[in-house]
């Protein structure tokens, strides 16, 4: 029998998490909002604990605003880049090779959250598929203004070869193991999740 970890799940050594557009004027239209920041907050600490490198995207700030405060208040280590295009392929890229001289080289895997599912987030995903990341998108941790738009963009990234799962599920396999030395710290992070 053959033993070891799948390659189909993440591992936090190679892996990185992008917010995408996430700010403040785009948020009030979005269908489920709060759940959204909730959900994309969760990722983020869970990273930061983890040592998973996580970076944000805006777009067109001038017009829609800066990230919204309850997702980079008290966290630490973020950086953003600004974009105009749709898909944050070009400035995720340049943000891997930035950090990748920290010794961790380029992560095999991008974890995508944000909005729009639809706009953004959906060419995003599909760009770095086609450049040969494994790409992992958090159901739960995405939204649009219309239900419809959000739905059928996460069926149309699982056959672009997305994987579409949930944040908690990313933050366990980040994780590993109940002997993992940060486990009691994430299962307090999931428990205040619920709340």
């Amino acid at each position: 029998m053959t033993q070891g970890k799948s390659s189909a799940l993440l591992s936090a050594e190679s892996c990185c998490l992008a917010v995408i557009d996430v700010q403040e004027k785009l948020i009030p239209v979005i269908s489920g909002a709060d759940s959204v920041i909730r959900s994309c907050r969760f990722l983020m600490e869970a990273a930061q604990l983890m040592q998973v490198p996580t970076f944000l995207t805006e777009q067109y700030p001038p017009g829609l605003g800066h990230t919204v405060p309850e997702l980079t208040e008290g966290l630490t280590g973020l950086s953003c880049r600004q974009k105009l295009r749709f898909s944050a392929a070009d400035v995720i890229e340049r943000q891997v090779a930035e950090d990748s001289p920290n010794g961790r080289g380029e992560p095999a895997c991008i974890v995508l959250v944000g909005i729009e599912a639809h706009i953004c987030l959906l060419q995003t995903a599909l760009d770095l598929a086609h450049r040969g990341y494994q790409v992992f998108v958090a159901a739960d941790a995405t939204g649009s203004r219309d239900t419809c738009d959000h739905d059928f963009a996460l069926k149309r990234l699982a056959a672009g070869g997305v994987t579409v799962t949930t944040a908690e599920s990313i933050v366990f396999e980040w994780c590993e193991s109940a002997e993992h030395p940060n486990f009691r710290t994430l299962s307090q992070l999931v428990r205040s999740r619920r709340r």
